[in-house]
């Protein structure tokens, strides 16, 4: 590698290593020459989950999310490629033929982020994480050696058992920016509403709308369990973040669990469950 591509790989390193903890471990289980497209991959994901962290207004938002559908179709504004994430992406895509499409699809997902809109419903959640999660699985695989249909459905299911771990985790912090990505359908029916959820209050309401989506993750992890035979050996390594998603399922079904108390597993208990898993 030349000193800038050296300097590109180790900003996308770094970025995930702070960011992304659980997808950053999981590279460290393949092999070494993989590290590289995978850790551009996850620093994609880093940057463009965090536009509303960075970003006060929508749309400045909006803006930095277009930059990514440009630069993804080739039609980036200025040198796309002196943006070290963007120059890790695009080499990861030529060297690897992931789908440019679905990528883009995972920055479109991302503009929910920028409003306070409550998530509608179960289906419009399935899909948020199908082209969010799902989507990284996925290209993960193909990363890894395994292009065929056999990846996309053990990544469809194991992308929404990993959304709804992922949402839980950050329900306190989502709820304190009224961010509701919990069903509003579901939550409704169970006679709760987005203002008590709001306020931080565990009501019987959003107890049994997390347990709803807890168990039904469940279930889509054990599906996407009996899948895994059907994937490349070489590619089912992409699949090791489903250990933790499983041992955090857990942990929430509890009736002990506080949604509204921060859940933080620690980098011991990670690294340790996916060398389990490995």
């Amino acid at each position: 590698m030349s000193g800038a591509e050296t300097s590109s790989a180790a900003f996308c390193a770094d970025l995930v290593r702070t960011h992304d903890f659980d997808r950053y471990a999981s590279t460290l289980f393949v092999p070494s020459d993989k590290r590289r497209p995978l850790l551009a991959l996850y620093a994609f994901n880093a940057e463009v989950s965090r536009v509303r962290d960075q970003v006060k207004q929508a749309l400045p938002g909006e803006i930095r999310l277009q930059w990514w559908t440009d630069a993804l179709a080739g039609n980036g504004h200025g040198d796309v490629e002196q943006n070290p994430v963007a120059a890790e992406l695009l080499l990861a895509i030529r060297s690897f033929d992931l789908p440019v499409d679905r990528l883009s699809k995972l920055v479109d997902a991302h503009v929910f982020d920028l409003y306070n809109d409550p998530m509608p419903d179960l289906a419009v959640l399935e899909s948020h994480f199908r082209d969010t999660s799902g989507t990284l699985f996925a290209c993960a695989a193909r990363i890894l050696g395994d292009h065929s249909e056999a990846v996309d459905h053990v990544a469809e299911h194991a992308g929404l058992a990993q959304g709804v771990a992922r949402i839980t985790a950050r329900l306190p912090y989502d709820a304190a920016r009224r961010q509701l990505y919990l069903p509003h359908d579901m939550l409704r029916q169970n006679g709760g509403s987005e203002h008590e959820y709001y306020a931080g209050k565990l009501t019987p309401a959003i107890r049994a709308t997390l347990d709803q989506l807890i168990k039904g993750a469940q279930e889509q992890l054990v599906v996407a369990d009996g899948m895994l035979a059907d994937v490349a050996e070489q590619a089912r390594a992409a699949f090791l973040p489903m250990a933790l998603v499983r041992h955090d399922l857990g942990q929430m079904a509890e009736a002990s669990f506080d949604p509204f108390e921060l859940y933080l597993r620690s980098r011991l208990r990670t690294l340790w469950t996916l060398w389990r898993a490995s």
